[in-house]
């Protein structure tokens, strides 16, 4: 059954190398638009930390914000994301969309970014997901559904009667790269894979990579 499924689709997007943009948030942009003109969720990406036994952690969020500067995603503070990075900040991207077959790949470190910027994301919430942050108790053992259900109604009663209200410890991350990776499959198998690794002086300098 494995074996029988398709990996990509039968006509896959060019990527020419010789002459890439400077920065990778400006291809990353490109990429990006393309993928969202195809593809559901382009904004998903899967977020990959370390615990405290040095094990790999990962899980899907929404890709907030990037720039120059880095890719924003956000979390409550309190979660085991948010407690991982806070141990160690060392922090991994994945990006994959298998209908144009590609990924992009971000390595580096993340850090909280300033309390306004955090309130601010968490204003910018639907009111489901402003609820859902209310909560609290994100990863811990449930022994009664009933007691979600309670939850839930008293975070929607927080909220209606204040608006501006910010989960405590709700968090912005950026993560800053210190290299950006795009990959694009090829049918023969010949991938092709551009990273950028930033350079010591700040900048980045790009290199192909074996498939």
């Amino acid at each position: 059954m494995l074996r029988g499924w398709p990996s990509f689709p039968d006509q896959m997007p060019d990527f020419p190398t010789d002459d890439p943009p400077a920065q990778p948030h400006h291809l990353f942009r490109e990429w990006l638009e393309d993928a969202g003109r195809h593809l559901l969720a382009p904004h998903a990406v899967t977020l990959s930390t370390v615990d405290a036994d040095g094990a790999p952690d990962a899980r899907v969020v929404i890709l907030k914000d990037f720039d120059g500067t880095g890719f924003a995603v956000a979390t409550s503070a309190d979660s085991p994301k948010g407690g991982q990075l806070e141990a160690n900040p060392a922090a991994a991207l994945t990006f994959f969309w298998p209908g144009r077959g590609r990924q992009v790949r971000v390595r580096g470190t993340a850090a909280p970014c300033a309390p306004e910027v955090s309130a601010r994301d968490f204003r910018e919430r639907s009111p489901e997901s402003r609820t859902e942050a209310f909560i609290g108790h994100q990863s811990e053992v449930l022994n009664d559904p009933a007691e979600l259900r309670a939850a839930a109604e008293q975070a929607r009663r927080r909220i209606a009667e204040d608006p501006e209200l910010v989960a405590p410890g709700w968090t912005r991350y950026l993560v800053t790269p210190n290299s950006v990776e795009f990959w694009q499959a090829r049918h023969d198998r010949r991938h092709i894979r551009l990273r950028y690794r930033r350079d010591p002086a700040g900048g980045w300098r790009t290199e192909l990579l074996w498939p």
